[in-house]
């Protein structure tokens, strides 16, 4: 079974219901994708590189 295409699109609670935010889908890799414009592909990480990123993130 293809995790990745089965797994659920998810944005952030932040975002309001709005859809100018990014939403990322989590599975063994971890998609991103424009909220907006969803059919345009999205960017795969894997989720040691999505983990730095988010404490980068946190950390400024």
């Amino acid at each position: 079974m293809d995790t990745q295409a089965t797994a659920t699109w998810r944005k952030s609670s932040f975002s309001g219901g709005g859809n100018n935010c990014v939403e990322v889908r989590l599975s063994p890799a971890v998609g991103v994708r424009d909220s907006k414009n969803r059919t345009a592909g999205h960017l795969t990480v894997d989720a040691a590189e999505w983990t730095a990123f988010l404490s980068a993130l946190k950390n400024n």
